[in-house]
């Protein structure tokens, strides 16, 4: 399998939306979320329906990526969370991990001048210790470069599994008050969340899933308690900003009632309110 080739020069970066191109799209600022998080599922089922082979589907999603990463800024969307490569994807043929490693070593290079850009923040969550040390050296180079940008957050998640993130926070906890650092009555929420890798980040307002699969696929189990979810029969190559759009819509014209009742919604981006204690769990009066 051929290493990816390099993707022609993205044209000049589009304008942000003001308030009026926001209304054109049936959007408002007020009602957008601030982070948005993508399953992005059906890269190799596109390439194996059109008779290609699976990595030219992986190619295709990058680009797709790029897309609704340049739409997402032009939005004004705070936080954008790519799920990138599980800690299950390890399964996949040694082939198949080999050009996905090349695609990500070459998509964080080709991200620099959109970082620049958009002032761009690049981040990314999961495990380190066991990706190519070339891919991480180049993911690392354009995180550097990022640093004093203030624009979107752009976070890739990487051999990554909500799973294991929550079992390495619970270990930090549980070395903590072996240490005498924290005191089992201060295990809050708060504090663990604090332990995660995506401490001190808003949680996910709008959950992207594409390819018409209904699961979680042990993506930000602890922070996407509240989120919204919306599902797109299209696999993710033919996903694009009118159908992040309308997901936006579906999203906007919700009532997040956060387990309560209809007291007007937080403002996405804030943490949902303390549930009742009364209310057995999050799903009352759903």
């Amino acid at each position: 399998m051929s290493d990816p080739a390099p993707r022609s020069a993205e044209p000049r970066a589009a304008e942000p939306y003001s308030d009026a191109d926001l209304a054109r799209l049936g959007l408002s600022r007020e009602r957008l979320p601030v982070h948005v998080a993508a399953i992005m599922d059906g890269n190799g089922r596109w390439a194996v329906g059109k008779g290609r082979p699976r990595h030219e589907g992986h190619a295709a999603g990058a680009k797709a990526a790029d897309r609704i990463v340049e739409e997402c800024a032009r939005l004004g969307i705070e936080q954008l969370t790519l799920y990138c490569f599980s800690r299950e994807n390890w399964k996949r043929p040694a082939t198949e991990f080999e050009f996905l490693m090349a695609l990500l070593k070459r998509y964080a290079v080709e991200q620099r001048p959109n970082v620049e850009r958009h002032g761009l923040r690049f981040e990314t969550i999961g495990r380190r210790d066991g990706l190519p040390a070339d891919v991480m050296a180049e993911v690392d180079r354009t995180i550097e470069l990022a640093k004093p940008n203030r624009g979107m957050r752009l976070c890739l998640a990487l051999d990554y599994g909500s799973r294991d993130e929550i079992a390495r926070a619970a270990r930090k906890i549980a070395d903590d008050v072996a240490a005498g650092g924290l005191r089992p009555e201060d295990v809050t929420e708060d504090a663990f969340a604090a332990r995660l890798d995506t401490a001190g980040w808003p949680d996910p307002d709008l959950v992207l899933r594409t390819a018409g699969e209904y699961r979680v696929s042990n993506f930000l189990l602890w922070q996407i308690s509240y989120a919204e979810l919306a599902i797109s029969e299209k696999p993710w190559p033919d996903f694009g900003p009118e159908d992040l759009h309308a997901a936006l819509r579906s999203f906007a014209a919700r009532d997040r009632r956060f387990g309560g009742l209809n007291d007007p919604s937080p403002v996405p981006g804030e943490s949902a309110p303390a549930e009742d204690a009364s209310s057995p769990d999050g799903a009352a009066g759903a």
